[in-house]
């Protein structure tokens, strides 16, 4: 799975993007950050506060109950505000 960052997040991550292999039991979006939780500080902060992150699978916004599969391009950003 492609995984793409994007603002505070990628400065967090330290990363813009990776492959992961997703493992069998990680399904959702919401599984998926607590995986990503799980590798490192960077993410833990990044992820803390799930009320300010937006998801968005193969370019389309998506909630953390949103089923995922290995071939499916990610990306994880703060809200956008438009004015």
């Amino acid at each position: 799975m492609k995984i793409l960052y994007f603002s505070w997040v990628r400065d967090r991550v330290g990363l813009g993007n990776e492959d992961v292999v997703l493992p069998e039991n990680v399904t959702t979006i919401e599984q998926l950050v607590n995986l990503l939780k799980s590798q490192g500080d960077g993410y833990t902060h990044a992820f803390s506060d799930l009320s300010i992150i937006r998801a968005a699978v193969n370019h389309e916004h998506v909630k953390l109950d949103h089923t995922i599969c290995e071939n499916d391009e990610v990306a994880f950003f703060p809200p956008v505000t438009g004015g």
